[in-house]
């Protein structure tokens, strides 16, 4: 039996960080509370956010150090939030695409394990930044994309939980993440600066954007992954398009964010 589509939806506003891992939580407890009865759909989130700093499960979050830390980037104008991922200290913001797949890994058969979902995730990756704009990766020990083995392009980070995923990927597109991820040493990899799309990109023919990234990446993950990717219609009802619409109001009522590392508004 073929499996159904997974839905997708892009964000055409960048996304406060909290609000969106609350989505998530939501559509993780409707995709469980569905799917004895097998109604649960699997959805891909695309997105941006505003400017945030994100700590994963592997760090102690209540010392005093972290909190420090923690205070420090919130001066310069991002937020600061610990989650359950997998990881360390990352950063997400503008002109980034961040991906968030919440699937079913008992629907495959045999049923994804997790290092088996992670590999293809890593896998349409490093096939979309190939064949779109001819970036070859550099093989390496640790979760992520590498241009080479100092300069890395994509993160990693996910939770599964009763075979339902959580969190993501996310990937530099334009040069505007750069200066942010000169504030921290992300994911604890002391010698590695963030790249782009932007700056490797072999082709300077038109504009690199997020937008113009998200129908093909659709189309790769939905090739990994074997299965039809199909628009979320958010014309109609239901819980999870409600809740996609309250997030939506959010993003466009939070306005400009303050000053970052460069010293000016975006």
């Amino acid at each position: 039996m073929s499996l159904p589509p997974i839905l997708y939806h892009y964000f055409h506003l960048p996304l406060p960080y909290a609000r969106t891992l609350a989505l998530q939580e939501r559509i993780h407890q409707t995709q469980l509370l569905r799917r004895r009865s097998g109604e649960h759909q699997d959805y891909l989130l695309l997105l941006q956010h505003r400017p945030v700093y994100t700590a994963g499960r592997r760090q102690l979050l209540t010392s005093p150090e972290v909190e420090a830390e923690a205070a420090r980037l919130r001066n310069i104008g991002a937020d600061f939030v610990a989650t359950r991922r997998g990881g360390q200290t990352t950063y997400h913001g503008p002109g980034q695409i961040v991906g968030y797949p919440l699937l079913d890994l008992g629907r495959w058969t045999p049923p994804l394990g997790i290092r088996e979902y992670i590999c293809r995730m890593q896998k349409t990756l490093e096939t979309h930044l190939a064949e779109a704009h001819g970036i070859q990766h550099a093989p390496s020990e640790h979760t992520g994309v590498f241009l080479d083995a100092q300069t890395k392009i994509a993160s990693i980070g996910v939770q599964v939980r009763h075979r339902l995923t959580t969190h993501g990927f996310a990937m530099n597109v334009t040069r505007e993440p750069r200066t942010w991820f000169d504030q921290i040493v992300a994911c604890g990899l002391a010698d590695v600066k963030a790249g782009c799309i932007a700056d490797a990109s072999t082709s300077k023919a038109k504009e690199v954007t997020v937008e113009g990234e998200i129908g093909s990446l659709v189309a790769r993950f939905g090739s990994q992954f074997g299965r039809d990717m199909h628009q979320l219609d958010m014309s109609g009802g239901g819980e999870v398009v409600d809740e996609i619409r309250a997030v939506e109001e959010e993003a466009l009522s939070a306005g400009n964010w303050p000053q970052g590392p460069t010293g000016r508004l975006f």
